[in-house]
């Protein structure tokens, strides 16, 4: 059978793309470091960690048995969205690279969008722009949002029925459910999906909630989760954190970007009083696997968090 990869099937190895001073992290470089640095431990405490760079000096502290490192050229950081997607053809895993053009134009992308092709072998490479943070999957349902794909700088004039009907064909995919409403504050993705809505089993979609009606996610997040109440999915509901604010700016702060690995999850939190909560929650949900909590605090200050910098790979690095 052939099928796209749920993110809970057995990994061989996490990507990462560590920052340098010549991407936008150079605001807070030793910050982002040290983030990056404890994720890549989390995750070698289970299987390998692929850790991409540009300057050495950004990882010579890293001294792990499942670090692998490759030299590369980047942009920025974000594996997840110029990251190859792990397809199963006839029993084995292909990968696929899809065009990355800085979210539709916002920002350079000229490194980036040729990492995979570099480092992989790819089965398939196309023109057609995907980011890997605009879709989840339980393998044969792929939950995505008009405002991301839809969105004129990616792959205009491609219709909506045309774009569902490519995805359900290269990804091997039998439905697609798009969110018309959702977004957060200070994401420059145009609402990736895996900051609002995740799939965390075959039958189940946790989903970011607001319920402070002064709050303005609230209008947005209602309609969001009416239209998820229309699928026949479970649901559990995710607390927005608090408020953070950097450079007066609000920052896109999610319990939803969450990775999962072998036998395992790493969960941002953000000092909040929320977080203990959503531990305690993701702990029920996932019970075979130990819950690991990473402060995302820098990362936001980037729009992103943990599943945004992370890929994962379901085969032997060549």
């Amino acid at each position: 059978m052939n099928y796209l990869i749920p993110e809970w099937e057995k990994q061989e190895f996490v990507q990462l793309v560590f920052p340098h001073k010549n991407t936008d992290w150079n605001c807070c470089l030793k910050e982002a470091i040290d983030t990056f640095t404890k994720i890549a431990y989390a995750i070698a405490q289970y299987q390998k960690v692929l850790i991409c760079f540009q300057d050495k000096n950004t990882i010579s502290h890293l001294k792990h048995k499942n670090f692998i490192f490759k030299k590369v050229k980047n942009n920025d950081t974000w594996a997840r969205d110029f990251g190859a997607i792990s397809v199963k053809i006839k029993n084995e895993v292909k990968l696929l690279d899809f065009k990355f053009n800085g979210w539709g134009l916002k920002y350079p992308s000229n490194l980036d969008n040729t990492i995979s092709r570099k480092i992989f072998k790819i089965h398939k490479s196309y023109n057609f722009v995907l980011e890997g943070g605009s879709i989840d999957t339980n393998s044969e349902v792929l939950l995505t949002t008009s405002k991301c794909l839809l969105e004129e700088n990616r792959n205009y004039p491609m219709t909506k029925e045309e774009i569902e009907k490519f995805l359900k064909k290269e990804l091997f995919i039998k439905k697609v459910i798009w969110l018309n409403y959702g977004f957060l504050e200070g994401d420059d993705t145009d609402s990736h999906i895996d900051t609002l809505a995740r799939f965390v089993n075959e039958d189940t979609i946790v989903y970011c909630k607001c319920e402070d009606k002064n709050d303005i996610h609230y209008n947005e997040l209602k309609k969001m989760e009416k239209e998820l109440k229309d699928t026949a999915f479970n649901l559990i509901p995710l607390p927005l954190p608090s408020p953070k604010i950097w450079n007066n700016h609000r920052l896109p702060a999610t319990y939803a970007n969450f990775l999962i690995i072998n036998d395992a999850l790493l969960l941002p939190i953000y000092e909040d009083k929320k977080d203990k909560y959503v531990y305690d929650l993701f702990k029920d949900i996932f019970q075979n696997r130990e819950i690991i909590p990473i402060n995302a605090n820098t990362l936001i200050k980037q729009h992103g968090s943990i599943h945004c910098i992370t890929k994962e790979y379901f085969q032997t690095f060549n």
